[in-house]
């Protein structure tokens, strides 16, 4: 759910992929693989520019410092950014940011991306694609902030905004965010599934009762609007602090519960009370947001596992942390 998470190509293989093969596949001048990911470099980025924006023609294009999975993204000169889904899947956020993004910028307290321009396919490249203006800042990491207690609460201060705009006419949680936003039931098999392979290496009875009861809370409030992928890599810090969220690829409107994932993701001790305080959420919420976390946890451990120990170390403690908190709860 987590940028962080949704970068790992272990857990994002397309389930439609024939086992067994992974040769690449050429459509036009674009190579898909087999995934089923368009690879993307800077000369077909150059070859759109040019032939779609001539203006732009002969700025550099570089690939930016932290890169995603849904989506490319390179630097046009020195103002502007090119990002460019890698599947059919991650296309309707296109559209969705060009035309929600303007209507939700000037009621947030922090820099969201601007669409300066809209792409069509070309090039042997199928997607539509969109150049967005340079958003100054860089990757939230614990380094570059300068108190983790007071960046908990400019994010909740984010989140709450974007709480209270206006959702008449907004995308309701569904496929096209990935069913962030909605309940958490959309992945129970795949939760199941995940639980039966980890027996005997997380604490499957625990694990599940935190499952059922995310399941058993259902969302009761009006529809608001959330993110949909509140994490480090969509966070953008300038001088210590929050300065601007990015990637609205999987916003909605519904229950804002796969939010605060987050608190469990980059918050500890103080900071996670910081964040659980300044969210104002009741307990149903967050149950569900454990549920978020453990889903997709459990997914990364079930596929890393005894492959990438420091990945799974981290999954397994962060699945740890939710047991604990549930037990906690419910004491």
């Amino acid at each position: 759910m987590s940028g962080q998470f949704r970068q790992d190509p272990a857990v994002h293989l397309k389930k439609d992929f024939p086992p067994g093969r992974r040769r690449w596949t050429i459509i036009g001048v674009v190579r898909f693989g087999p995934d089923g990911r368009a690879g993307i470099d800077a000369a077909l980025v150059e070859r759109l520019i040019a032939a779609q924006f001539p203006r732009w023609a002969g700025l550099p294009v570089t690939p930016v410092e932290v890169d995603g999975w849904d989506n490319r993204t390179y630097r046009l000169g020195t103002t502007m950014t090119v990002r460019l889904p890698t599947a059919a899947g991650y296309v309707p956020a296109v559209a969705k940011e060009n035309e929600w993004l303007p209507r939700l910028a000037p009621a947030l307290p922090v820099a969201v991306p601007r669409i300066l321009g809209l792409g069509k396919p070309g090039e042997g490249y199928p997607y539509p694609w969109s150049i967005r203006g340079w958003l100054p800042g860089e990757t939230a990491n614990r380094a570059r902030i300068a108190d983790l207690s007071h960046f908990a609460a400019s994010v909740a201060g984010f989140l709450r905004a974007l709480q209270r705009c206006d959702v008449d006419g907004a995308p309701v949680a569904g496929e096209h965010s990935w069913y962030r936003g909605a309940s958490p039931e959309h992945y129970d098999d795949e939760t199941r599934r995940c639980l039966a392979t980890l027996t005997g290496v997380v604490d499957t009875e625990r694990a599940t009762r935190v499952w059922e009861t995310a399941l058993a809370c259902q969302w009761r409030g009006s529809p608001v609007w959330f993110h949909g992928d509140v994490a480090a890599g969509n966070l953008l810090v300038s001088g210590g602090d929050l300065a601007a969220v990015i990637d609205f690829g999987t916003s909605g409107v519904g229950d804002p519960a796969c939010d605060l994932v987050i608190a469990w993701t980059d918050f500890t001790g103080e900071s996670r009370r910081v964040f659980h305080a300044a969210m104002e959420q009741d307990e149903g919420t967050w149950a569900r947001a454990r549920g978020w976390l453990l889903w997709k946890s459990l997914l990364v451990l079930s596929q890393v596992s005894g492959t990438a120990p420091e990945q799974a170390a981290v999954h397994h403690q962060l699945i740890n942390e939710v047991l604990t908190d549930h037990d906690h709860v419910v004491r």
